[in-house]
């Protein structure tokens, strides 16, 4: 049994577009705001010639500093430059993003008077520290413990590549958290259902900035069970944008014959006119673009309707209902048999989603009872709580049974994928196989973990290559060699072998981290934070000394003004 902690943990939902922050105190969930006042903070980091703005801050340098202001870097966590998504990511944003060793993306921004080139999770690390110290100065005492939420269908790369931002960021994951099960979490709480003995079959659409997943999960006596899971880690609110973005772009170029896309002010500018127009089209008809001076001191005047908006993301919004759909039969429940659905995240504010989900389910009414932002980081502060034996009796009696949104397997003879472990399996799960020698006398085996559903092992994700040496020689077939495949409670896998001949363990070396950060790699990135950190706190103590200055040279201004007052009286 665990210690119970005697400082609150903490959940966090560090979101594509909006992270969000909570801490179970005073027997019930608390949704932290940060230093404006606001529950929710821009994922955001901004870098100037001296200063590195987080957050708020980091968004109102959007449209003014554009090529060295970092959004939506979610969309990298765990991801290969190579990667076709974030080819096309890449040449909307106003940052740049350039290859960096084995083939990890790396962003170039401009500071402290040089370039500098930060991985995904140092960017991802940084706004976690910032959500950490927003929670260490509202409750007042230094946190550490917390429970950092992931989409359902990260797969092994990402959930690592944030478990390192998390230890990058100074904090110990207790758990990483898939976020509708979070928000399964909050909504079960919210309703008492968890609690009920009749058993409720709820169906998560969880639509965010830039993921999208779905989950159907059964919940009774205590126990949240997840059937299925099914989602995109590349489809979200960013997406939209995106659509209406390539629109006006191309709108832009038909009026002024001008391509603005290679203006990352202009494009920063226009991009953030369209996710305000985003969001007004989910209450009205009709909205209206009006970018002065957008580029070569053009102005750029336009109108969007709600139904021509609808038209640019039709083909994502049926992809959302088509992944309802095969989570549902992956589970084997009829969608009769669903009891609730509730939806989590911005984007399912939008009107055309929720009509085309109450249209599937037949006219069923959608449950808007939790709040879209705040329920997936209520959810981890939940798990938080239990995890640091800090809840009340009804959250330490919480059962999470979570599943594997992916298979995973390993590449045999033919370049097929021999499954271990299918998705859908509950979690955490260990799962062992045989395999055979295919050479004869070979001495040792090489083989490659993929996880994926394809047969062919090549259209799956090549997780890593692993060396299996000091076999026993023999004719091919005759050793056999045990592979251990687990997954933990995190949804990371971990994998082992041996050699039952010699009945000794044998250690599988990764050798191929594709993606992956090293030790070394986490350890140079913990010493950066730490030596920014310090950074920072010196500039404060700066600006703080400077205005000491100020005020005391104010102040002997007025004392020598009004000696001069007292002796011209005299």
């Amino acid at each position: 049994m665990a210690e119970r902690s005697t400082t609150p943990a903490i959940g966090i939902d560090p979101g594509t577009t909006y992270s969000c922050i909570a801490a179970w105190r005073h027997d019930r969930v608390e949704i932290i705001p940060n230093d404006q006042g606001n529950r929710t903070t821009p994922s955001c980091v901004a870098f100037k010639e001296t200063e590195r703005f987080v957050g708020d801050a980091a968004k109102n340098e959007a449209t003014r500093n554009p090529t060295n202001t970092v959004f939506a870097v979610k969309r990298l966590m765990g991801r290969r430059f190579s990667d076709p998504s974030v080819q096309s990511d890449i040449k909307l944003w106003s940052f740049k993003v350039i290859e960096g060793d084995v083939d990890r993306p790396n962003i170039l921004v401009n500071y402290q008077g040089a370039e500098k080139q930060f991985a995904a999770e140092e960017i991802s690390a940084m706004i976690l520290t910032k959500m950490k110290e927003v929670a260490e100065a509202f409750i007042g005492c230094t946190v550490k413990d917390a429970v950092v939420t992931v989409p359902a269908y990260f797969n092994d790369a990402q959930r690592q590549a944030t478990k390192d931002a998390g230890l990058i960021a100074g904090l110990n994951v207790l758990r990483i958290m898939d976020e509708p099960t979070a928000a399964a979490v909050a909504y079960g709480f919210d309703s008492n259902d968890v609690n009920s003995t009749m058993k409720k079959n709820v169906l998560i659409f969880d639509l965010g900035g830039g993921t999208f997943d779905v989950s159907l999960l059964s919940m009774s006596n205590g126990v949240l069970e997840v059937k299925a899971t099914a989602g995109d880690t590349h489809l979200g609110g960013e997406d939209l944008d995106n659509r209406m973005l390539n629109h006006f772009v191309e709108e832009f170029k038909r009026k002024q014959r001008k391509d603005i896309t290679c203006n990352s002010r202009a494009l920063r500018r226009l991009k953030t006119a369209c996710e305000q127009a985003k969001r007004i089209l989910s209450t009205t008809t009709e909205t209206a673009i009006s970018i002065d001076c957008l580029y070569e001191g053009m102005d750029f005047y336009s109108t969007i309707t709600r139904a021509r908006f609808e038209e640019l993301n039709i083909d994502l919004f049926k992809k959302c209902i088509e992944t309802v759909k095969r989570c549902h039969e992956d589970a084997g429940i009829d969608k009769n048999g669903i009891d609730v659905v509730v939806l989590i995240g911005g984007s399912t504010r939008i009107p055309k989603v929720q009509q085309l989900l109450k249209n599937y389910f037949g006219g069923k009414d959608l449950c808007k009872s939790i709040h879209p932002d705040e329920a997936v980081a209520y959810g981890a502060a939940v798990q938080a709580a239990k995890l640091s034996r800090q809840g009340t009796e009804d959250i330490r009696n919480l059962v999470l049974i979570d599943v594997t949104p992916l298979s995973l397997g390993i590449n045999v003879i033919g370049g097929i994928t021999s499954v271990i472990i299918p998705r859908n399996t509950p979690i955490p799960v260990q799962k062992k196989d045989v395999f055979l020698t295919t050479v004869d006398f070979q001495s040792e085996v090489m083989f490659k973990i993929y996880e994926g559903e394809r047969v062919r092992s090549g259209d799956n994700n090549l997780l890593g290559q692993f060396l299996l040496s000091g076999i026993h020689p023999a004719p091919r077939g005759e050793t056999k060699f045990n592979v251990s495949f687990k997954v933990d409670s995190n949804g990371i896998l971990h994998v082992s072998a041996e050699e039952p001949i010699s009945g000794e363990k044998k250690q599988i070396t990764l050798i191929n981290r594709e993606g992956r950060l090293s030790k070394d790699e986490i350890d140079k990135m913990l010493h950066e934070a730490e030596r920014s950190r310090m950074e920072d706190d010196q500039f404060i103590k700066n600006i703080l000394a400077k205005n000491a200055q100020e005020d005391v040279a104010d102040l002997l201004g007025r004392m020598m003004n009004e000696l001069q007052e007292i002796k011209s009286k005299l």
